[in-house]
């Protein structure tokens, strides 16, 4: 059994590398062998759900003593089960799809290495028995998601939100950083079973709460709550498979099982379980508003995403919700999954066609995937005796049961919008005439399309079922089961926003060829993206302004002051040959004297830091000369020849203001004749340069 859990592991992993380093010039043999190991990787997993509990340690990766011990282990709990059959499944039903999907895409390989790499990822943060190995793998599905996204870089868009989506999980990944090591503190250690057994000794309730929301950050980029939502809709610029897979089934719900594990912890603190709760509700009703205008028919199932994710959310906030949340992720994987390669067969057939006012009338041209999509809308509106219908009710009744009224009716007004944006997808899409040339020549999708459509329906339907649920309603992850038989009020109001939802929709869009409805603030996303970037500018602006005076008035100064040695050191030598002995001569005498090497020295200066303008006087090489070389005390005083005649100025241009070519020889007016000097004569900065050089 020990064995079994590596090679769930490690295999995706293996063959991500194998497709890089040797399979990646025969694509067909790369997305062949990532296929199949996906296959094996499922396999294997339904193997282990009728095993027994498994711990198994495999090595010790930090070792420090008694201060630190980190192990490299795997749990496979009932818990983890469920969640592996969930990313096996699909990601199998996946890489299926894909094959069709992708088939002419240059970048075939890396898109299955990317595929696997993630599989490899979220296995991980599954299997996971500690803080710290979770954190490893959380961040390596960042990454392969970052991969993924972006996998059509050449397309600006892609590149964009692939890096979004990448920063914005940053945030709430520091967060989680914190809270990981907040916990480790409270608790002495890292592992989930100890810190189970020794979080009921806390006595600080303050820092209790601080600590999980800190945790809870991590659920927030991850599974893209309120405000870190931004970066969900945007990554739907990557493949239609890798939206199935990341952004419905796994990826973001990612944060949703992580709080299950630590449902522990989340239930020790009041203050932060009631927080999550409002998030994760006034998250679900957002996001619904927001799909309610959107045209693209992948953003419409994004934010349905989002919306569905908030209730998840929500229950694991709830007391003794956790088993709720997790139902409904487990079958909202399934009918999500469904909904997204379904919009994948319409963007194919319709030649990559997103805008559902462009397609219209593809019920009668494809069949299978309008028979499918309508299965997998009907478990997300929840209409009953599908898989949706069973795990919503329960996050309601838990809701209704722990008294909590406000997320409540949340809930309940997100049950009558679900139904009306899906609705209006649908009848959009599939009904009325063909808006479109490229709805007219759609044509249904191949059977290596199909058929993972066919079965994510048959899931969708029965995934709710207890012949189907076994490996996930158990351990305490089960709270609900006694809520089914008495939904009562619940149901009741379930089913009337259900009607009237899908009646309003029918009503405002039957036979409608362009959208009847405006509201600019859900089609604009409520602003928050504008928001966000005009916050980003300020501080940027901010912090830029900042750098450059440190760099200007601080860093700047003290180079320049470097240059400014430099300098006296290259004049100095330059005057080495030709300097008379100072004694009291005049001014004019010393500066005619030595001015040759003067010159030779100074054309070997850098550029100065400075931009001042230049005069090119005879006046201002003298005060070159006496600020660099010194000059006797009593002129320094203003008593000898001439007085200091601006000195302070000549210190401000070479400290602040020219370069040290402009300070000697006059800027942009052109060669300066020096006359009156011993030796021979000076004519040009050409000359200048040439006689430095020598």
């Amino acid at each position: 059994m020990t064995t079994t859990a590596w090679t769930v592991l490690l295999l995706p992993l293996i063959v991500a590398i194998s497709i890089l380093l040797g399979l990646k010039r025969w694509s067909g043999l790369a997305s062949l062998v990532s296929t199949g190991s996906a296959l094996i990787t499922l396999f294997l997993c339904i193997r282990l759900t009728a095993g027994e509990d498994l711990v198994a340690t495999s090595f010790a990766w930090i070792d420090m003593g008694e201060a630190l011990r980190i192990d490299i282990g795997l749990t496979l709990d009932n818990l983890s089960r469920g969640m592996m059959l969930i990313v096996t499944s699909i990601g199998f039903l996946v890489h299926l799809f894909s094959l069709a999907y992708m088939k002419d895409d240059a970048g075939k390989s890396r898109y299955f290495a990317g595929l696997s790499l993630f599989m490899f990822s979220m296995t991980g943060i599954v299997l996971a028995d500690n803080f710290i190995m979770m954190f490893i793998f959380w961040e390596l599905v960042g990454v392969s998601s970052y991969i993924l996204i972006g996998h059509w870089f050449e397309k600006a868009s892609a590149a964009d939100a692939a890096k979004k989506a990448f920063l914005t999980n940053r945030i709430g990944d520091f967060g989680f950083m914190i809270g990981i090591l907040m916990v480790w503190t409270l608790t002495g250690s890292i592992y989930f079973n100890e810190i189970a057994g020794a979080v009921g000794g806390i006595e600080n309730a303050k820092l209790l709460n601080i600590a999980v929301l800190c945790v809870f950050c991590g659920a927030i980029g991850k599974s893209a709550q309120l405000p870190l939502h931004v970066w969900l809709p945007d990554a739907m610029e990557g493949p239609t498979p890798v939206s199935a897979l990341i952004h419905a089934a796994t990826m973001v719900a990612a944060g949703v099982f992580m709080l299950a594990r630590v449902t522990f912890l989340v239930e020790s603190a009041e203050v932060a379980a009631t927080l999550i709760t409002w998030i994760g509700a006034v998250t679900a009703l957002v996001a619904a508003l927001m799909a309610l205008q959107q045209n693209d028919i992948k953003r419409i199932l994004a934010y349905s995403t989002l919306s569905q994710l908030g209730y998840m959310i929500m229950a694991q906030g709830i007391h003794h919700g956790s088993g709720a949340g997790m139902f409904h992720l487990y079958t909202h994987a399934f009918f999500k999954a469904l909904l997204f390669l379904g919009s994948g067969a319409v963007i194919y057939a319709c030649h990559h066609q997103q805008d559902i006012w462009k397609m219209g009338g593809l019920r009668k041209k494809m069949p299978i995937t309008f028979i499918t999509f309508v299965i997998g809308t009907a478990a997300l509106i929840a209409v009953p005796f599908t898989s949706g219908f069973w795990s919503k009710e329960a996050i309601l009744e838990a809701a209704h049961h722990e008294k909590l009224w406000g997320p409540y009716t949340i809930a309940i007004i997100v049950a009558f919008l679900t139904p009306f944006y899906m609705t209006r997808l649908v009848i959009v899409t599939f009904f009325g005439k063909q808006r479109t040339e490229d709805a007219g020549h759609a044509r249904e999708v191949g059977p290596t399309m199909w058929l993972p459509l066919v079965l994510l329906a048959f899931m969708a339907i029965f995934s709710a079922y207890d012949f189907l649920t076994g490996p996930l309603m158990a351990n305490g992850h089960a709270d609900f089961e006694h809520l089914f038989g008495h939904f009562g009020i619940t149901a009741t109001l379930s089913l009337i926003g259900l009607v009237v939802g899908v009646s309003s929709a029918i009503y405002l869009y039957k036979g409608k060829d362009k959208e009847p409805v405006s509201i600019p603030p859900f089609a604009n996303r409520f602003y928050v993206d504008e928001i966000y970037g005009k916050i980003v500018a300020i501080f940027q602006d901010g912090l830029g302004k900042v750098c450059d005076l440190l760099d200007r008035y601080l860093i700047g100064l003290e180079v320049q002051h470097a240059d400014l040695w430099r300098g006296r050191l290259l004049i100095a030598r330059g005057l080495h040959e030709d300097a008379p002995p100072l004694g009291r001569f005049s001014v004019e005498e010393g500066i005619r004297g030595q001015a040759p090497g003067l010159l030779r020295g100074a054309a070997r200066l850098p550029r100065l830091r400075t931009h001042a303008p230049a005069s090119g006087t005879w006046e201002e090489l003298a005060l070159l000369h006496q600020l660099l070389l010194g000059r006797p005390a009593e002129e320094s005083r203003g008593e000898g020849a001439g007085g200091p005649v601006l000195r302070s100025r000549l210190r401000q241009q070479l400290l602040l203001g020219r370069p040290a070519r402009e300070a000697l020889f006059g800027g942009a007016e052109g060669p300066v004749r020096v006359e009156g000097l011993r030796g021979p004569p000076v004519e040009t900065l050409g000359a200048v340069e040439a006689e430095g050089r020598r």
